[in-house]
């Protein structure tokens, strides 16, 4: 459980994120009655997710486990779960939380020096403002690709926690803006796939498109602050672009997951439009002609040949065994 590389101090963990989503998510997806209207039906997930956290915890690594709690949240109150039940469940962990951020001293001075990072620039605050200092050498389109000065040893963790003070450098303001815009997109799609999940009864496929969506959208929403000077100092690499080995590899996984999840929702739509087709519920009544028999009605007409997908039959399924 506890085996992996260590890295910045933290002992890097790749199947964690994994069994975080998977489990995270089990609960929800079969449980909806329960979670929408009892108490404990909120509390497994939460359960699961506090364990996980945990683990995490020892590394130690706070801002990853606070991460695997929003989102955590964040899949309750899009399962339904009633907002009452999420606060009651919240609040004893709000001087949980403050406990644990003030119990050691690289955490009380990661909480104070981004507030005034100039404060003490070659100490606490050294590895913000250098980042900072490349953010505004970027200006509106950079110095070029490839032309940062901050990464050459003067940035801490240039190719990994603080690339996207890089690319500002590099690409300036609307090289920052293109690589928000693209987390967006990908976000955005994600949440759809979720509700479109969810309207067409694969639940599971549907709260996995929107775990994954969540987990990828929070971490860059986190590691773009951390750079700009917004939020504490914190470990989190950005999805898809800083350097790293398990970040990138989960990353890689989840994103299967979810084209998996798509396949399974797509497969659902044209079952839907398959039966809506074959179905005949706008049918003409047969009329009684003259001789006293029904008079013979107009043809149905021909159903349009589906795509190949649609006709399949077995498919292994997210969650389920065999066919």
């Amino acid at each position: 459980m506890f085996a992996g590389t260590v890295t910045g101090g933290n002992q890097s963990m790749a199947h964690m994120t994994l069994t975080s989503l998977n489990f995270g998510q089990y609960p929800m997806s079969n449980g909806l009655t329960r979670l929408e209207t009892r108490f404990l039906g909120a509390v497994k997930p939460v359960g699961v997710a506090g364990f996980t956290a945990l683990l995490l915890l020892v590394q130690p690594d706070f801002g990853s486990a606070a991460l695997i709690g929003v989102v955590t949240i964040g899949m309750l109150w899009l399962g339904g779960a009633r907002m009452r039940n999420l606060v009651i469940m919240g609040l004893p962990l709000v001087p949980l939380g403050a406990w644990l951020a003030l119990s050691t001293d690289y955490r009380v001075k990661r909480l104070t020096s981004f507030l005034d990072p100039w404060k003490d620039p070659f100490d606490n605050g050294f590895q913000l403002t250098q980042a900072l200092i490349a953010v505004g050498r970027g200006k509106w389109f950079g110095v070029g690709l490839g032309g940062s000065v901050q990464k050459l040893f003067y940035l801490p963790e240039a190719h990994t926690d603080f690339i996207l003070a890089v690319i500002a450098e590099e690409l300036g303001f609307f090289g920052v803006l293109f690589v928000l815009a693209l987390f967006a997109l990908l976000v955005g799609r994600g949440l759809q796939l979720g509700l479109r999940g969810v309207e067409v009864g694969q639940q599971r496929a549907g709260y996995v498109a929107f775990g994954i969506s969540l987990m990828i959208g929070l971490q860059a929403l986190v590691s773009v602050g951390v750079n700009l000077g917004v939020l504490p100092t914190k470990g989190l690499t950005l999805p898809l672009i800083s350097s790293g080995g398990s970040s990138i590899l989960m990353t890689c996984v989840m994103l299967g997951v979810l084209v998996r999840a798509g396949y399974e929702i797509h497969l659902a739509e044209d079952a839907r439009r398959m039966a809506t087709r074959r179905g005949t519920p706008d049918a003409p009544a047969a009329t009684i002609g003259d001789s006293g028999r029904p008079a013979p009605s107009s043809p149905l007409p021909k159903t349009r040949e589906l795509p190949l997908a649609a006709r399949v039959r077995i498919e292994p399924v997210i969650g389920q065994v065999g066919p």
